[in-house]
């Protein structure tokens, strides 16, 4: 069954599933692991814009990713999250999608895609990955679901400390997600509350950022780590910074420990190295995954060189 909305106040009724570009609901329809009734919310007036404001930017959340890649208000003033949106799936894909679907989207485990295996965000009390294959799995484990947090956009979004508006409140991009203890959930919206909008503050002038997933093949792939890195570098030393990584947690995180190894200090390459090599601080791997802990250091080293030298690459090439 399919329904369509028409307005916003409509949303806290609707029984069902939403859809908007439907990227990735369709594909767990088509695995068997999706298949009750549908609520359509791609044709809600509003929300497939960008509004620059005095306190910053609002962000519909029906916004394609390829919008807000090539919008030119986003690559001058946020030119991580750019470079992110701009480097995610296939041009057919990124025109689809939309920002709050990328946001909300569902985990990519194999064990949540298959319709018969074991998974604790399919309602199972264990994760079939924690004892089956968990290769590509978390590195800092907050327990429960192995498979790490699939959202770049929300990983991107947490170094711009942005925030979300939904049809019930407005919340932290940190709070969306909470701190991965919810085994069962990809996200802490409420039924029937749909994300409208995304928030961000004002932006930094002097930013130097950079977005780097390491991936198993050239495009079109989901990454195995990635770090987005903002800079602000003021007569030779590092002023601010701004770290994220994703696909290494439940959820996406800010790494602390590099972002304090950076400032204050100058803006040179000893200082990249020594910072990136914190990036594994408080690493709790699963067994088959220490290996990406490795992967995550040099990532974010390269993810810093390049946001000092002013580079835009979106992807690497990691075998």
């Amino acid at each position: 069954m399919l329904t369509r909305l028409h307005t916003l106040a409509q949303a806290s009724q609707a029984d069902g599933e939403f859809r908007a570009g439907g990227t990735d609901l369709h594909d767990r329809l088509r695995s068997g692991v999706s298949d009750g009734p549908l609520v359509d919310i791609i044709g809600l007036p509003g929300l497939d814009g960008i509004d620059r404001q005095d306190d910053g930017c609002e962000i519909g959340a029906l916004l394609s990713l390829d919008g807000l890649a090539r919008n030119p208000d986003i690559v001058r003033d946020y030119p991580g999250l750019a470079q992110a949106a701009a480097g995610l799936a296939t041009p057919q894909i990124r025109r689809a999608a939309t920002v709050g679907g990328c946001l909300l989207q569902r985990t990519r485990c194999a064990y949540f895609r298959h319709p018969d295996l074991a998974c604790t965000r399919k309602g199972d009390a264990a994760c079939g990955g924690r004892k089956g294959v968990h290769d590509n799995g978390v590195i800092f484990d907050q327990g429960g679901c192995a498979h790490p947090h699939a959202s770049s956009l929300g990983m991107a979004l947490l170094a711009y400390d942005g925030r979300v508006r939904t049809t019930e409140r407005e919340m932290s991009i940190a709070d969306l997600y909470g701190g991965g203890s919810a085994h069962d959930r990809d996200h802490l919206l409420a039924p029937g509350e749909l994300l409208t909008h995304v928030l961000l503050p004002p932006p930094a002038p002097g930013e130097r950022a950079a977005y780097l997933r390491a991936i198993s093949r050239a495009e079109a792939e989901w990454p195995i780590v990635e770090s987005l890195v903002r800079l602000f570098v003021n007569n030779g030393t590092v002023t601010e910074a701004r770290v994220a990584a994703g696909a290494v947690s439940q959820v996406p995180l800010r790494l602390h420990g590099v972002e304090a190894a950076l400032v204050g200090r100058p803006a040179q390459a000893g200082t990249w190295g020594a910072a990136a090599a914190r990036a594994g601080e408080g690493a709790n791997p699963l067994p088959q995954a220490a290996w990406k802990v490795t992967m995550l250091e040099r990532t974010v080293l390269t993810a810093l060189e390049q946001a000092a030298a002013h580079e835009t690459v979106q992807t690497q090439t990691a075998g």
